[in-house]
């Protein structure tokens, strides 16, 4: 009998704790190689433990374990392996039914019996014992919390639940079905322990209100020559770079042109020291399922457009699942939240420590502005600097900020120092 152990990898320097967050297969299964077997989450990102060789799971850990790095967290009995004829054979005594139903109906057409087709409806009920052997995917079980559905409403004969088959009985069964406005009555409620992502990230916040002098600047952007330039070049974009021309970009650019001549708004403080960067290594704030990861676009201040949509898309599609690296989320000057994709009109965003400022967007709303003495209509948009005053005064944190304004209102004079910018955008 081979055995072989499944070790907490490391997720980074000066981590030497994860929690076992979740067990993706029960004890005593058998595996394949290379299946997911567990969720990991450290202080800073999850991780995945895999099968290394297919065998028999023998879990050495419980779910809310906080093991060490290098611990074993379960061991694989290779003698053990999964047996490619299992699956087939259910699914054959499975099938053998289904096969002779459709036969009987085709001999017994001249004779239909109404009794016989109520009969096989009786039998597709699942038993207790069946629903202790339904295997529910984390999401799938997910979906179901959020829509109050049991198994009996979504297992229709299935053996395994995926994510997709509970979506499926959602829209089948149409709203009504998991919403309203008046819904049973319940007292029932539920404790979970917080995970060590979330424990870090509530230590971190306290610390910040706490440890540092935060204040917050706020002023208006208008949005509509921005949404112009979009909009006239938005299809030459994508012809050009296969990816759509946002909004992001052009804040990042502007944050980063603007860190160039306010350099405090760049800093930190360790200690008694005051460490200022000349790059822009800008943290973006992206909302996971796991909560809120800030992975990090490097040297902003030597990139265009296209490369900056690029960089986003890929770390947030990386963050989304779960697969950002220490090294991906760590090093940033200077974030960027937000709260406007979630209808956020007005925020005071939280400094992201060991940072000295952060920059936080909100929805855009048509509201009436005076231009040039007329009243108009116009895509507005708050923006509030949260900055810590004991390295950034007043007057450089209004400036920044006023800076920020001018470059996105004038995205043609920011891009292209006064060009018209027609040509030169399909090379940014």
């Amino acid at each position: 009998m081979a055995i072989i152990e499944i070790k907490v990898p490391s997720p980074g320097e000066s981590i030497t704790h994860v929690e076992l967050y979740k067990w993706l297969v029960a004890d005593g299964a058998v595996v394949k190689k290379d299946t997911e077997i567990a969720e990991l989450e450290s202080e800073k990102a999850t991780l995945t433990l895999v099968a290394d060789e297919a065998g028999k799971i023998s879990q050495k850990a419980s779910e809310g374990d906080s093991l060490e790095v290098g611990a074993v967290a379960c061991t694989i009995d290779t003698s053990v392996q999964p047996e490619a004829s299992d699956e087939p054979k259910e699914e054959r005594k499975a099938a053998t039914p289904s096969v002779e139903e459709k036969k009987e109906p085709e001999k017994k057409e001249v004779k239909p019996e109404p009794v016989k087709t109520e009969a096989p409806k009786a039998e597709t009920k699942p038993t207790p014992e069946e629903y202790d052997n339904v295997k529910v995917t984390p999401l799938a079980k997910r979906v179901m919390e959020e829509n109050d559905l049991s198994l009996e409403d979504v297992m229709n004969g299935l053996r395994r639940l995926k994510r997709s088959d509970v979506e499926a009985v959602l829209a089948a069964s149409g709203v009504s079905a998991v919403s309203g406005l008046k819904r049973p009555a319940s007292r029932e409620s539920k404790t979970d322990r917080m995970s060590s992502l979330r424990r870090k990230l509530s230590e971190r916040l306290v610390s910040v209100k706490n440890e540092t002098a935060m204040l917050t600047t706020f002023n208006e952007v208008n949005m509509k020559p921005i949404m112009d330039l979009r909009k006239k070049h938005q299809d030459k974009f994508v012809e050009k770079h296969g990816i759509k021309l946002g909004m992001m970009s052009f804040f990042l650019k502007a944050c980063a042109i603007a860190l160039q001549e306010f350099p405090s708004v760049n800093s930190m403080m360790e200690g008694e020291n005051t460490t200022t960067y000349d790059y822009a290594d800008i943290s973006v704030a992206v909302s996971t399922p796991k909560g809120l990861m800030v992975p990090v676009i490097r040297n902003v201040e030597s990139m265009g457009l296209a490369e900056i949509e690029k960089a986003i898309a890929e770390v947030a599609d990386k963050a989304r699942k779960g697969k950002l690296s220490i090294p991906e989320m760590t090093g940033g000057t200077f974030t960027i939240t937000n709260g406007g994709i979630f209808g956020s009109m007005m925020s005071t965003p939280i400094i992201n420590p060991p940072q000295s400022a952060i920059l936080g967007m909100h929805n855009i709303l048509d509201r009436a502005v005076v231009i040039d003495g007329q009243i108009v209509v116009r895509p507005m948009m708050y923006v509030a600097l949260s900055y810590d005053h004991r390295v950034i005064d007043g007057r450089e944190s209004v400036g920044f900020l006023v800076r920020v304004k001018q470059l996105l209102e004038n995205p043609t004079d920011m891009l292209f120092r006064k060009s018209s910018g027609d040509k030169e955008l399909l090379e940014l």
